[in-house]
């Protein structure tokens, strides 16, 4: 597809106007401002799934997008001010599913529960990012063309982004083609694209790049880390303290915890009772290569015969099960709650009273991500 406009600006004059073009010897014969464009681009109907839009500040990207793909630019929506993220992620036709909603906000990385229970205005500014990203996911058109990506969030967040999206549609979670409109050149090999079209050159490539492999260390840790991660778990019991702890880490910075303890009743059989990913860190698989490392090195103890994990968080269901590691051992539907205690007698909050699933592991998994 190959794309020729012009676009005309009206300019208004003033004396500011004449006072600018006079001290840079700019010319105001012309009553518009005009600026031609040239381009070639894939067809939407071609076998593409990613594409991206990249170029520096003015080179035209945003108008050769809208150009090319009209109504599917996303354009920014306004959130509710006083009602949940998880309220306002999908206000379009045709209604969502519960199940569509959590499913999308985790393949972009934003999968911490109570983080969904907050309104958009108090998250931080990766935690927006994402859910206008699962907003325009949720929308009904097969092509999603997402402007300035990553341009409001840091270079961690911007990365790790782009892989959870890459992953995402890659994997067929998410059916849409996507092209991402940026100015920033370090995401290109994390999203993966089928095609970019750097507006520097002028240039339309048509070949993927290699990412970079991101590897998970998995080391033992106090109990002190989990104050780190707990504010992020969907549960807020106490940790108990005979709990073993382990810290991840990618490139020396924590993005993981989990905890085992001994399974009550169950001799041989150990029970990861705490897992949680950084929200920056969500969406790329770390929590898989996580608990798969941690059940490695229980597994490897003296006595022990098996690794168990009870969870009702969708994503990490889904994403369990599909890696093909861990075996499903049984589905309980909510029932009665009830209060439980740790060893020092303080309440706990338990998988009591939900819906939740345990899974055993079974097989090894890679720690490159």
């Amino acid at each position: 597809m190959l794309l020729r406009f012009t676009l005309a600006t009206p300019v208004q004059s003033s004396f500011r106007v004449q006072q600018v073009a006079g001290m840079f010897d700019l010319p105001l014969t012309e009553k518009t401002s005009t600026q031609e464009f040239l381009a070639e681009l894939p067809d939407p109907e071609e076998a593409w799934q990613i594409g991206a839009i990249v170029g520096p500040s003015g080179s035209g990207k945003s108008s050769i997008a809208r150009q090319a793909f009209g109504r599917a630019v996303c354009q920014p929506g306004n959130w509710p001010a006083d009602r949940a993220v998880i309220d306002g992620v999908a206000p379009g036709e045709p209604p969502r599913s519960i199940q569509e909603i959590t499913q999308t906000l985790a393949a972009v990385g934003f999968s911490s529960p109570p983080a969904w229970l907050k309104p958009y205005r108090v998250l931080s500014t990766g935690q927006q990012f994402r859910c206008d990203l699962a907003r325009a996911l949720l929308a009904p058109e097969p092509l999603v063309v997402f402007d300035e990506f990553t341009s409001v969030v840091d270079r961690t967040v911007a990365r790790v982004g782009s892989l959870a999206v890459n992953k995402a549609i890659r994997a067929g979670r998410i059916a849409r083609q996507f092209v991402a409109v940026t100015c920033h050149y370090d995401v290109l090999e994390w999203l993966e694209p089928d095609w970019v079209l750097d507006l520097a050159s002028g240039q339309l490539s048509r070949r993927r790049l290699r990412r970079p492999q991101l590897v998970l260390e998995v080391s033992p840790c106090g109990h002190r880390a989990w104050s780190r991660f707990r504010p992020h778990h969907y549960l807020a019991g106490q940790l108990s303290r005979f709990a073993r702890c382990y810290l991840g880490t990618i490139d020396g910075v924590a993005c993981a915890f989990a905890a085992v303890i001994a399974q009550r009743g169950a001799p041989g059989v150990r029970r990861i009772t705490r897992a949680v990913v950084l929200p920056d860190f969500q969406g790329i698989g770390v929590a898989r290569r996580m608990l798969a490392a941690v059940a490695e090195r229980t597994l490897a103890e003296p006595g022990i015969r098996a690794v168990r994990l009870t969870t009702s968080h969708p994503a990490m269901i889904a994403g369990l099960r599909a890696g093909g590691a861990w075996q499903l051992r049984g589905v309980y539907r909510a029932g009665g709650a009830r209060q439980s205690r740790d060893e020092r007698g303080s309440a706990v909050v338990s998988s009591t009273g939900r819906a939740c699933v345990t899974l055993e592991y079974a097989a090894a998994s890679p720690s490159s991500i």
